[in-house]
C-alpha cells in the first residue's frame, strides 16, 4: 500500500482483483492525521470499501526544550522509575528520537521497567520500537481504564514516569498519586495544527463530496472548524471516543457516532453503522435528507471519568485545552 499523502491526497489502496464491495463502499473519508508508515486507519478504511482522503487537523512536534524529557529519559537508563505509562501512541517517536540523541534505544532503557500502554494502538506502537509492554487495559482506551488496571501501590511504590502531550490532562497523574504512586511528568510533545488544506480539498468539502470526517481527538474537532468549517448537511461525523465527541459538541459541531472500541477498526465500524443507519433513514424518509442529516444521532452525552484526550480515548467536563491522549485511533 502507498502511504497517505499529507497534502490531502486519497490514499491508494492495494492492487487486488474482485475485492468485494465493503459498508462503506463509494464513499470518502476524511482522516484527520497523516503517519509516516501505514496508518492502520488507512488500511481499515480500505477494507471497508471507502476511499480515504488524508487531511493532517493535527500533527505532533517535540517540544520547544528537550531538556526535560532527556533528563527523564538519564533517570530510566540509572533505575530511577519503576515505571513508564504511555498514553499516546504519538509519544512514541518522540521518546525513540530523544533516545538516540542520548546514545540509547528506547527498548534499552525500558529494560527492567515496567510498561504500561493506555490502549491497544499505543502498545502496538511500543512493540514496534521493541518494547516490551507489560500492562493493557481492556475495554475502552482510555486513563480511567488504565487507572482501573493499575496494581495497588505497595509499602515502597516505585516512581511512575509520564511522558504526555502539551495538551493531555492530568487524569492520569492525578489518579496514580491518588493510590499512592509517586508520580513524575513530562511533556513530550506539542499537538498543533496541521497544514493549510489544498484548495481541492476545501471545495470538495465545501461541496459534501466528503462523505464521512472522522475526528480522533479534541484538537481535531476544532481544528477541522478553524481550518475548514462546519460540515455539510449530509456529512457524518464519527468520534473516537466520549471525550471527544464532548469537545466536537462543544465546539458545535454533529456528531452521528461515537466508536464504541478506541481502535482503528472500531471507529470504522462506528461510521459503517451511522452510515447504514443513515443509509436506512432515507429510505424510509426520502425527503428529509436535507433537513436532518445535520443533526446529532442520539449518543450518551454524559461525562465519562477519563482523561480528555488520551487515548483516549474521558469526562465531557474536561477543559478546553485537553484531549484524551487515550482515544487517538
Amino acid at each position: 500500500m502507498t502511504g497517505p499523502a499529507p497534502d490531502g491526497t486519497p490514499a491508494t489502496a492495494p492492487a487486488v482483483d474482485a475485492l468485494p464491495a465493503g459498508p462503506l463502499a463509494g464513499r470518502t473519508v476524511l482522516v484527520p492525521r497523516a503517519t509516516d508508515g501505514p496508518d492502520p486507519l488507512v488500511i481499515a478504511l480500505h477494507a471497508a470499501g471507502a476511499e480515504p482522503l488524508v487531511v493532517p487537523l493535527i500533527q505532533t512536534v517535540p517540544p520547544f526544550d528537550p531538556t526535560e524529557l532527556d533528563d527523564a529519559l538519564l533517570a530510566l537508563e540509572v533505575g530511577y522509575y519503576g515505571w513508564v505509562a504511555v498514553t499516546s501512541a504519538a509519544a512514541v517517536p518522540v521518546l525513540e528520537d530523544r533516545a538516540e540523541e542520548t546514545g540509547h534505544t528506547l527498548a534499552g532503557l525500558l529494560d527492567g521497567v515496567r510498561v504500561a500502554a493506555v490502549g491497544g494502538s499505543t502498545a502496538r506502537a511500543l512493540r514496534e520500537a521493541g518494547v516490551r509492554v507489560d500492562l493493557v487495559p481492556t475495554g475502552r482506551s482510555s486513563a480511567v481504564a488504565l487507572l482501573a488496571a493499575w496494581p495497588a501501590a505497595g509499602a515502597e511504590p516505585a516512581r511512575v514516569l509520564l511522558p504526555l502531550g502539551d495538551l493531555a490532562a492530568p487524569t492520569m497523574a492525578e489518579g496514580l498519586a491518588a493510590r499512592g504512586w509517586p508520580v513524575d511528568v513530562v511533556v513530550t510533545y506539542r499537538t498543533v495544527p496541521g497544514p493549510a488544506p489544498e484548495p481541492e480539498v476545501r471545495d470538495a468539502y465545501a461541496a459534501g463530496r466528503v462523505d464521512a470526517v472522522l475526528l480522533t481527538s479534541g484538537s481535531t474537532a476544532r481544528n477541522l472548524l478553524a481550518m475548514l468549517g462546519a460540515p455539510p448537511a449530509g456529512t457524518l461525523v464519527c468520534c473516537i471516543g466520549d471525550s471527544t465527541a464532548a469537545e466536537a459538541r462543544r465546539a458545535g459541531l454533529p456528531v452521528h457516532a461515537v466508536a464504541e472500541d478506541q481502535t482503528p477498526g472500531g471507529l470504522v465500524a462506528a461510521l459503517a453503522r451511522a452510515a447504514a443507519e443513515r443509509a436506512a433513514d432515507h429510505d424510509h424518509h426520502p425527503g428529509d435528507d436535507a433537513q436532518d442529516a445535520g443533526a446529532p444521532a442520539p449518543t450518551d452525552d454524559s461525562p465519562a471519568a477519563a482523561d480528555p484526550a488520551a487515548p483516549g480515548d474521558t469526562p465531557a467536563a474536561a477543559p478546553r485545552a485537553a484531549h484524551p491522549d487515550g482515544e487517538h485511533a
